[in-house]
């Protein structure tokens, strides 16, 4: 396996299995306080002395890992662990822990701007934006025709972005507190102009006309700052799901990958059959987002179809059942099977930053677990 780079990412006609790449973001921290340390550049040099290139994120205490362009689950799961692992021996090499939590549970007043020429430009125009925004996310890539197609799995899709938001939270600890929330992430990651869900998309030049009108009024720097939790890539034929938080695990990741694929396979029958994606009110959608955040797998939901309160897990299970037929065709029950009984029994990373928190009544706490964690 190369340098893992998403660029390799490939598009896939409609009659074929698409092809899936993921990419994770991690924070560096002290081993001894749990505090966010500013060290990306000697992890990825360490990395890199490896055979494996890191991101450079927009703060100087985060590093990304992507993975190639994978054909099945399995694979996806095998480059995460790997690349993990260098991940890990880099920052060992370092003197620095690294963990995959959605916000880092301990943290200093401001994260440092990594010095690039575009981070400094992002640094200089958004000021404490980009100086509060030590969050990981995890983004995954999932093969299409073209552009068009990306739009319209981004419709049928948006209806499905409270439960992947629940699924995945794993930010509940922030500034050795509670947040209340369990992916506190998101509710900072919302504060940037262009992010959240997307609207529902007319077409193509919708989408075009938008971005153009993000750049051209200095709400955004570029077509990469369209940081909606769905978007048509900007550089890959792709479309890119953004909603979840990184995840504590290697196995979760891949899981969430798994589903999003299975998700987008679906919605591709849906727009060759001619089944149009449910227009979602955008404050129906709004209010289900925040109760995803702040309820996450374990409580309630809203139903964003019929706008009543649900169980989240109930909710997760019948977005499971409705991309069985998918699932089937990527021979991935099993793996799913296997997720979705993780969860029962010990909820999701939220849930379980939550119980460390609750034990120890301290952010490091959660954090010398998310080490222990990061390459189970």
């Amino acid at each position: 396996m190369g340098p893992a780079d998403a660029s390799t990412t490939d598009g896939t006609d409609s009659t074929a299995v698409p092809t899936i790449g993921v990419e994770e973001e991690f924070i560096l921290v002290d081993r001894s306080t749990g505090h966010p340390v500013g060290r990306n550049r000697e992890v990825a040099e360490a990395a890199a002395r490896r055979g494996v290139r890191l991101d450079l994120e927009l703060t100087t205490c985060q590093v990304e890992i992507a993975t190639s362009a994978c054909s099945t689950s399995r694979q996806v799961l095998a480059e995460l662990r790997q690349l993990r692992s260098v991940v890990s021996a880099a920052a060992h090499e370092v003197g620095v822990g690294v963990i995959a939590t959605g916000v880092p549970p301990t943290v200093p007043d401001a994260f440092p701007i990594t010095d690039t020429e575009r981070y400094r430009r992002i640094g200089e125009h958004f000021g404490m934006l980009a100086h509060e925004q030590g969050i990981s996310g995890c983004h995954i890539h999932v093969g299409v025709v073209d552009r068009d197609v990306a739009v319209g799995v981004s419709n049928h899709l948006r209806r499905r972005l409270p439960v992947l938001l629940a699924l995945s939270a794993n930010s509940a600890i922030y500034r050795d507190a509670d947040t209340g929330h369990a992916s506190w992430r998101s509710v900072l990651w919302n504060r940037w102009p262009a992010s959240g869900p997307p609207p529902h998309l007319r077409s193509r030049q919708h989408f075009e006309q938008l971005v153009d009108m993000f750049v051209s009024s200095g709400a955004i720097l570029d077509d990469h700052m369209v940081y909606w939790d769905i978007r048509p890539s900007d550089h890959l034929p792709t479309v890119e799901v953004r909603i979840g938080d990184v995840q504590q695990s290697a196995a979760d990741a891949a899981a969430l990958a798994t589903i999003v694929r299975a998700l987008v396979m679906t919605a591709t029958v849906d727009l060759a059959a001619g089944r149009a994606a449910p227009e979602i009110d955008a404050a129906v959608l709004s209010a289900a987002l925040w109760k995803a955040a702040h309820d996450g797998i374990d409580g309630d939901g809203i139903d964003v179809l019929t706008q009543r309160p649900a169980a989240a897990r109930d909710m997760a299970a019948g977005l499971i059942d409705d991309i069985d037929p998918s699932l089937g065709t990527l021979g991935d029950r099993d793996q799913i099977t296997q997720y979705v009984a993780r969860l029962a029994r010990h909820g999701n990373g939220a849930t379980r930053q939550r119980a460390q928190f609750s034990a120890h009544t301290r952010g490091s706490a959660v954090v010398e677990a998310a080490m222990r964690a990061f390459t189970e």
